[in-house]
């Protein structure tokens, strides 16, 4: 089903690298595992984890960048550039998201009763 927009499967995919993601670096919050039971992640903790994750690397990004364009002698121009494109693309991946559960709700609201 190719309408323009990534698929399901492809999504569930990228929360899945997201969620692998997150709790890789450190100062990342880890009380949402860590309070709840395997099963019983809430959506509302889950979804403000991965945003938090996403922000996070954009400001690391944004920091490694403005270390760089400082003259620092310890960031170089690739790892920048990486930097960047990792951020990117996680905020690409949440705007999937968000269109995919604004299209679900949309869908939940047209229902018939």
């Amino acid at each position: 089903m190719k309408t323009g927009m990534i698929d399901t499967s492809r999504i569930e995919a990228m929360m899945a690298q997201l969620k692998a993601a997150a709790t890789r670096p450190e100062g990342v919050d880890t009380t949402l595992a860590a309070g709840k039971g395997v099963g019983k992640v809430d959506f509302a903790d889950a979804l403000k984890t991965s945003l938090d994750q996403v922000n996070n690397v954009q400001q690391q990004s944004e920091q490694l960048g403005q270390r760089f364009a400082a003259g620092d002698d310890k960031v170089n121009l690739s790892d920048v550039m990486i930097s960047m494109q990792k951020a990117n693309i996680s905020f690409q991946a949440t705007i999937q998201v968000r269109n995919k559960l604004i299209s679900a709700y949309h869908e939940i609201m047209n229902m018939q009763i």
